[in-house]
């Protein structure tokens, strides 16, 4: 009876004090606080079983994607809707920094200054997650466009100064063909970029040239992935029976392109063996359930993809504080 008199006692005194109303406070003399606007540095890490992944991110750019994909801008501004999009598209321009604990590999390596002010942000963003250009050992190009290559070269000189360099010998015969530059024009300086960027490595016999599917070393390999462009490849990074497929520019639009794989973007050099490829793998991983990296997709970019109707949806990897 006691507690609970001393109980009722206590709200009653607590309903009397609310009731003569809350004291009104003066608002601090100092303005607010000033809006940041910029975001924390672009990595994000995950295991892929023994090996470290840092996704890095090298900037956003707009995108008019209405105008680049193949069919209606209609329908395409429809489907961009329905994941709460418009027009233009900020699109992420992802690489990734593979850890094996002998070897430290990067694949792609961003659009450096061929871009403007908001791209270039690769090596900075490495630099806050821990790593240092001179560190990487080798460099992987899923294919030889100026915003996976431009990262290569700081004014004119090799930004990874120990890197060895490698693509693909059917995106390399192309892109550094002067041949190739003259007979196709170069009205958006795909060829001078990748001429530009790679130039240093050539130069001192540190760029590498190979044929379709290549075992690098153990947990490291490419497969052909042609279509965007004619030496596009697939890194497989496989460790532990865990493993990722790192697939380039596979896909540009995640919200158009999942749901309609057959959907083609202005940038790919054959459009029926892009879509090809694209749905051969979209197929596979969807079986397989294997972890995909993906240079245009929301930064970090990782995730998996579920078959759903004649399209996929696409599952971001769960965010972790740490492992």
């Amino acid at each position: 009876m006691i507690r609970q008199f001393a109980y009722s006692s206590s709200l009653a005194a607590f309903i009397a004090i609310a009731s003569l109303g809350t004291p009104t406070l003066a608002p601090p003399a100092n303005a607010a606080a000033q809006m940041q606007r910029t975001q924390a540095p672009g990595y994000y890490r995950l295991m892929v079983g023994s090996f470290e992944v840092t996704a890095v991110s090298d900037g956003t750019l707009d995108l008019p994607v209405d105008k680049l994909l193949s069919g209606s801008g209609k329908d395409t501004r429809a489907l961009l809707a329905a994941s709460h999009l418009g027009v233009p598209v900020e699109t992420s321009f992802n690489s990734y920094l593979i850890n094996t604990g002998k070897r430290l590999i990067l694949i792609d390596a961003g659009g450096g200054a061929l871009f403007g002010p908001r791209l270039g942000k690769l090596v900075e963003n490495m630099k806050a997650a821990g790593y240092k250009p001179e560190q990487v050992d080798d460099i992987m190009l899923t294919h030889l466009h100026p915003d996976h290559v431009g990262g290569l070269v700081k004014e004119g000189a090799a930004a990874f100064p120990n890197a060895t360099v490698y693509a693909d010998r059917h995106d390399s015969e192309f892109w550094l063909s002067e041949t190739n530059k003259t007979k196709e024009g170069d009205p958006d300086g795909f060829f001078a970029g990748a001429m530009a960027s790679l130039k240093p490595y050539v130069e001192s016999d540190r760029f590498k040239a190979f044929d379709g599917n290549t075992q690098f070393l153990e947990g490291i390999s490419a497969t052909s992935a042609y279509g965007h462009t004619p030496g596009s490849v697939v890194y497989k990074v496989e460790s532990k029976g865990e493993r990722l497929l790192v697939i380039g520019d596979l896909i540009h639009v995640g919200s158009v392109q999942f749901p309609k794989p057959d959907v083609t973007i202005a940038f790919d050099s054959n459009h029926d063996q892009a879509a090809e490829t694209r749905r051969a793998l979209f197929a596979h991983a969807a079986q397989s359930g294997v972890l995909l990296g993906g240079a245009h997709l929301a930064f970090p970019g990782l995730g998996r993809v579920r078959a759903r109707e004649n399209g996929y949806d696409w599952i971001p990897v769960n965010y972790s504080a740490g492992y």
